[in-house]
């Protein structure tokens, strides 16, 4: 812990190097950035953070990074208000923040001072959530109430050896790996170096603010041409989010035809759609929302899990948080049927009535009020009477029904979707739409906010 006895001491201990430095190297172009507050310290100390602003892909960012080196990186009234003024800025500006995260908590010695400070903290990016976009880097310890800001972010991104808590738990070998498994992190990487870049790389994904057009950027056709999000977007551009939370369902952000979107996929190879689904969709379908990002929903899926385990975990609450997060959404929607559609899943995911400013199918969709397989039970139940092999009796009747009320020319017909296209030519109706939306504007009833489902 460094102790200065002279301003010499002081300014020396302010321009030596440190991993929280260089960290920040990551972050901006050519490593160059300005240093704000150098010299502010507590006490005999330094504040244990650095704050910074410079260049991100030639766009403006402003950024902190926790010194684990004095004072293990406690937080302090010091380094509150060099972060506060970091926020502060951004919203006089309208420009990212970037935190890096390496501490072991509050500092002790600064009583309750340290308790006002996190408060003050959380405020400051409560009222700059959907503003400005905040990624938050864990590169170290980040325990307690740190913990708390770093989820306050819009994305976490998380390095191997980083730690994310709100108290020590000894049953947990990694820190990192449960933050991914369970939703709180969006993005993990092996080193802090890799994990900085990640949140770089999330920023040039992202407009400046609430108020920014979305980037646009140059781009190479994919090598594919079918329905998967590998071949819809623009080569190479796919940054996957939250992977391994909610396996039956797929989030990232993208560029198609040049321009940011995201996109929200079912996972036809997983199980149906549970409570993490629900909540991984609809968090990231209202962060999008927030700055205007289009949304390209690709569904392909038997509908939301129904179980005794389901039910008792709250699976409507959450089925009501996925529709409503779609439902408020006022930025461009488009979704397409690229497979199966049934019931409620469609009505949430697809329905022009809730969610899409333009809804698609492949020509090779389902889309039906029922699971066929239910369907066949109650429509054709005479049928089944005294069939001599019932379960291949039920799968023949399900196709037909599939076929007869769930061919998408049928759902085109009754106004369900706006048409029908092949899987070839998803990618070129997809980046007409997006282009045709460009300009949508929306206005809502006047209210404080929505009551979502939580």
């Amino acid at each position: 812990m460094a102790e200065f006895s002279n301003p010499a001491e002081l300014a020396a201990a302010a321009a030596a190097a440190s991993d929280a430095k260089t960290r920040l190297t990551y972050l901006f172009d050519g490593g160059r950035y300005t240093e704000l507050d150098a010299y502010a310290s507590n006490g005999d100390k330094l504040s244990g953070v650095v704050t910074a602003y410079g260049y991100t892909d030639g766009n403006p960012c402003y950024a902190f990074s926790q010194d684990v080196s004095v004072n293990k990186g406690a937080l302090n009234k010091a380094q509150a208000d060099k972060i506060a003024k970091i926020y502060d800025l951004a919203a006089k500006t309208g420009v990212p923040v970037v935190g890096i995260y390496d501490s072991c908590g509050a500092d002790l010695s600064d009583g309750q001072q340290a308790l006002t400070a996190y408060g003050e903290l959380l405020l400051c990016m409560s009222n700059l959530s959907g503003v400005v976009p905040q990624i938050a880097v864990v590169a170290g310890v980040c325990s307690g109430t740190s913990a708390l800001m770093a989820e306050s972010a819009d994305f976490v991104v998380m390095a191997k050896n980083g730690e994310l808590y709100s108290a020590p738990n000894a049953d947990i070998e990694s820190s990192s790996e449960n933050a991914l498994r369970n939703g709180t992190a969006a993005l993990g990487a092996e080193t802090d170096k890799e994990a900085v870049e990640a949140a770089k790389q999330l920023l040039s994904r992202l407009p400046m603010n609430n108020l920014s057009p979305i980037p646009m950027y140059e781009f190479e056709q994919p090598a594919a041409a079918d329905k998967t999000p590998e071949a819809i977007a623009d080569k190479g551009s796919l940054c996957e989010l939250y992977a391994e939370y909610g396996k039956a369902s797929y989030t990232a952000l993208a560029t198609l035809g040049g321009a940011t979107v995201g996109i929200v996929a079912t996972n036809k190879a997983a199980a149906k759609l549970n409570c993490r689904d629900c909540t991984k969709i609809a968090r990231f379908v209202r962060f999008c929302d927030a700055f205007a990002v289009p949304v390209i929903t690709l569904v392909d899926t038997e509908g939301f899990e129904g179980s005794t385990e389901t039910e008792t975990m709250g699976a409507v609450k959450s089925m009501a948080k996925l529709a409503h997060a779609y439902a408020e959404a006022t930025t461009a929607k488009i979704s397409v049927v690229t497979g199966r559609a049934y019931g409620a899943a469609f009505i949430a995911l697809a329905g022009k009535g809730a969610n899409a400013d333009l809804s698609y199918a492949t020509d090779d969709a389902v889309i039906t009020a029922l699971d066929p397989i239910t369907a066949a039970e109650f429509f054709y139940h005479d049928e089944l009477k005294g069939a001599g092999d019932l379960k291949d009796k039920r799968a023949s009747l399900a196709a037909r029904y599939a076929v007869e009320e769930g061919s998408p020319v049928v759902a085109a017909a009754k106004g369900c979707i706006d048409g029908v296209v092949t899987a070839a030519s998803v990618r070129d109706t997809l980046i007409s739409a997006v282009e045709i939306l460009a300009g949508k504007r929306v206005s809502r009833l006047p209210k404080k906010h929505s009551n979502i489902q939580l």
